[in-house]
C-alpha cells in the first residue's frame, strides 16, 4: 500500500516533450477515465532532493501496480500513473514513462491545472507530494 507515503523534491523545467504525449486523444481519454480529471497538457517536473524521497519513490514504483496507460502509437511509450496530492491541496498523479534508463530521481507530475501557476512557484522551489492510493 502506498497511501500516506510522502516525498519532497525541487521544481525544474525540462525538455517539454510530455505535452505531445498528453494530447494524444487515446492517452488523454485514458488518463481522464483513470484519474477522474482531464490533465493539463504538460508535466510539472520534480527532482527528488533527499535519499529518503528517492527511497520512497523506489518503493512505490517497485511495489505498486499503478494505473497502466497504453498507447497504440509507436512514437509514444506506455506509462504508469500513481495518484498523489500536491502540497495537500491539489489532486494529481506521478506519470512514469516506460522508458529504459529513465532517471530514478525525476518525477513527472500531472494535474488538472498548470501547477506552477496554482502553487505560485518557479524552478528551484521545494514541493511535497503524498501518494493517496
Amino acid at each position: 500500500m502506498v497511501a500516506g507515503r510522502k516525498l519532497t523534491g525541487v521544481v525544474f523545467s525540462d525538455l517539454g516533450r510530455a505535452a505531445s504525449f498528453m494530447t494524444v486523444d487515446r492517452v488523454a481519454a485514458a488518463l481522464e477515465d483513470a484519474l477522474g480529471f482531464a490533465p493539463y497538457p504538460g508535466t510539472f517536473n520534480v527532482k527528488l532532493n533527499t535519499p529518503e524521497s528517492r527511497q520512497t519513490w523506489s518503493a512505490v514504483k517497485n511495489t505498486a501496480a499503478g494505473i497502466a496507460i497504453r498507447t497504440l502509437d509507436p512514437s509514444h511509450c506506455s506509462a504508469r500513473c500513481f495518484r498523489i496530492q500536491i502540497e495537500g491541496n491539489w489532486p494529481g498523479a506521478v506519470i512514469l514513462p516506460a522508458v529504459e534508463g529513465y532517471p530514478a530521481d525525476k518525477l513527472e507530475v500531472i494535474a488538472p491545472l498548470r501547477l506552477k501557476d496554482a502553487l505560485k512557484v518557479e524552478d528551484g522551489a521545494l514541493v511535497m507530494l503524498e501518494f493517496v492510493d
